[in-house]
């Protein structure tokens, strides 16, 4: 993909879907990238609200889950997506950044054996992690994103990062974090934000076990364990990537005769090695 004229290209020329979002004006200053959630239920919904004269908001960009990308505001244009907001030494940061919105149903409740949305709709336990945000105290559920969405995701927020020389990439709780909590702790803040930024200083330090620990397929009890577990304690690990207090990590240490595991775990039983 390319930026032609502040519109995002396929490599064929042919340009994203664009829909104008009425909550735009005035010129961008390119310093930061915002990611956002859609709290609702499909990426269309969401096009359709952020287009819409009653909703009073944008996005830049709306990413779906299948990938598909949907353009709302030109990049040199001002969108009305950070509302109330500040970071390091900016006030409101619709002038100062570019917003992703992605298609996800954000912060869930159980109700049995489902997790449901402000919306209504309900999903299973799979497509679920339950987290307590960086900002809060208590454990909620959290729609995941899937992995095509943070693929396209990646791939154009590093477009963006090094078309425009963007500063920092953080999330809408970072720069309203009494109002919102978009992306949350499905989103992989750290390793995203690393990816696209590629300093020194985000790169994580090695951690070891401290007690007994299950490795699992993915991120919650609910997901099986792999072979070789459960790592001893002491053992050495590198974390990859993380969705709330679970990470996915990459086992340094040969475990039970099985090299090169990879797995997720609890970060309660890791520390420091470092």
């Amino acid at each position: 993909m390319k930026i032609v004229n502040h519109r995002l290209f396929q490599d064929d020329e042919e340009p994203y879907p664009f829909v104008h979002s009425p909550h735009s004006g005035g010129e961008v200053v390119h310093e930061y990238l915002v990611m956002h959630y859609t709290a609702g239920q499909s990426a269309e919904g969401a096009v359709s609200w952020l287009t819409n004269p009653a909703s009073k908001a944008a996005a830049h960009l709306v990413i779906g889950r299948d990938g598909s990308i949907t353009q709302l505001v030109p990049f040199d244009t001002i969108a009305w997506h950070a509302g109330r907001s500040a970071w390091e030494d900016r006030v409101g940061l619709n002038r100062y950044s570019l917003g992703i919105e992605l298609d996800n149903a954000g912060r869930l409740t159980r109700h049995g054996n489902r997790w449901r949305a402000w919306f209504g709709s309900e999903y299973r336990d799979s497509e679920v992690i339950e987290a307590v945000h960086k900002h809060e105290t208590d454990p909620y559920g959290w729609h995941i994103y899937t992995p095509e969405q943070i693929e396209v995701a990646l791939e154009v927020g590093s477009l963006l990062v090094t078309h425009y020389n963007l500063r920092d990439v953080v999330g809408h709780d970072d720069i309203a974090p009494r109002r919102k909590s978009d992306p949350g702790p499905a989103f992989p803040m750290h390793s995203f934000r690393a990816r696209l930024l590629g300093r020194q200083e985000d790169k994580e330090i090695p951690y070891e076990t401290t007690t007994h620990l299950n490795i699992r397929t993915g991120p919650g009890t609910q997901h099986p364990t792999i072979p070789g577990s459960p790592l001893p304690p002491g053992s050495r690990v590198e974390i990859l990537d993380r969705q709330g207090s679970w990470a996915l990590v990459d086992v340094l240490d040969v475990v039970n005769d099985i090299m090169d595991m990879q797995g997720w775990v609890h970060t309660r039983y890791l520390k420091r090695t470092a």
